[in-house]
């Protein structure tokens, strides 16, 4: 079974890929969200003249041939754009076998515990303390991360005395049973780094996420052997070599790959499998609800170093207004505090037909030798 055609359907935030094979089976995936009109191009222009042809049964030998083939271009969008080809491929093999893609690698459908996780910043701690609650009596939520310091902040605070004081204001509000987690994206020198996660410790937080610019290594790692407290990153991460030696030098103590951003499932799985080979769990990064949380959930119930949680983000159309109307079903309902895996051949998902419509298409075909 080899790769017929690729098509895009895109705009600046979503781009959907529908693969078709030489027997006319097709598939759907999705690359990485933001700039993804620039990423349906790479696809284009780099990924699309090399996989086309190609066996759609060996995902590991096509990506590898794309990276091969432009090792001039070793960063993130060519992986995003692989990603978009991956995910399509894996959906049109389930379709084909019946069965949805955790199947396929190796898992079962069924539920997975989630937690609810904040983008927001500019929210006060109690007003975010508040919508916890009300998600925990609405959906079941029994764990929660929200934002601390400043987005690769330089040991700055989104406003002074912010983190010092949600934290507290979180743990009150939730009580103890609650399990909280937080993230810094990027923002502390390992000494500040330190200092704030003492104080995390303090509280019962249990995650402490990318407290230093996620590019500098051995920033972070001072960071996880100072601390009891579990230190997690790695989700901007595409290279390979980059995720060794995050396992090999246990930069931190829980892997966060995000799917689109590493280049699909197929690599994603390289990656899962180092780790449950260095007995590291994977937590993955999916901080919105397009198919990259969907994707998330049916690793997350087939290997076998999952971590305890599905991240879950709870930012609704006032936050991602480019989440409205990209599908006809809904994969994403939460009861009890967890999210379901259905039994649905591929990923399970129907994409929106008026959505496709208003978007930009692109097609790259197979041409005959």
């Amino acid at each position: 079974m080899h790769l017929e055609e690729i098509e895009t359907f895109s705009n600046e935030y979503i781009c959907f890929v529908r693969v078709t094979s030489d027997s006319g089976a097709q598939g759907w995936g999705q690359v990485a969200p933001y700039n993804a009109d620039i990423t349906a191009q790479v696809l284009h222009r780099q990924v699309a003249p090399v996989a086309l042809g190609m066996d759609c049964n060996d995902i590991d030998a096509m990506l590898d041939t794309v990276r091969d083939r432009e090792h001039k271009f070793p960063g993130a969008y060519l992986r995003r754009a692989m990603g978009g080809v991956d995910t399509a491929i894996w959906d049109m093999r389930g379709k084909l076998e019946g069965k949805p893609v955790c199947a396929l690698i190796g898992g079962t459908p069924g539920t997975f515990r989630a937690y609810a996780s904040s983008m927001k910043r500019d929210i006060t701690p109690k007003d975010e303390a508040e919508r916890f609650l009300r998600l925990r009596d609405t959906h079941g939520f029994d764990a929660f991360k929200f934002r601390i310091g400043a987005e690769v902040g330089h040991d700055t605070d989104e406003w002074p005395g912010r983190t010092e004081e949600i934290v507290p204001t979180i743990r009150r509000a939730l009580g103890d049973e609650a399990t909280l987690m937080v993230d810094a994206n990027s923002c502390y020198s390992p000494a500040k780094a330190i200092e704030v996660g003492n104080m995390l410790q303090d509280h019962g937080v249990s995650h402490y996420e990318e407290p230093c610019p996620y590019w500098e290594f051995a920033q972070t790692k001072e960071v996880t052997d100072a601390l009891a407290i579990d230190v997690t990153g790695g989700e901007q991460d595409c290279m390979m070599a980059n995720w060794k030696g995050m396992i090999d030098g246990r930069i931190v103590d829980i892997l966060q790959p995000d799917i689109c951003y590493l280049g699909g499932m197929a690599r994603t799985l390289r990656v899962a499998k180092m780790a449950a080979e260095a007995g590291m769990p994977i937590t993955p990064h999916c901080a919105n609800l397009s198919m990259v949380t969907l994707f998330t959930m049916h690793l997350l119930r087939a290997i076998p170093n999952a971590g305890k949680y599905l991240e879950f983000s709870i930012e609704g159309l006032d936050y991602y207004p480019w989440q409205d109307g990209l599908f006809l079903n809904d994969p994403f309902a939460v009861t009890g505090g967890r999210v379901t895996v259905t039994d649905a051949p591929g990923w399970g998902i129907v994409i929106n037909p008026d959505w496709l419509a208003r978007s930009r298409y692109q097609v790259s075909t197979r041409v005959p030798n």
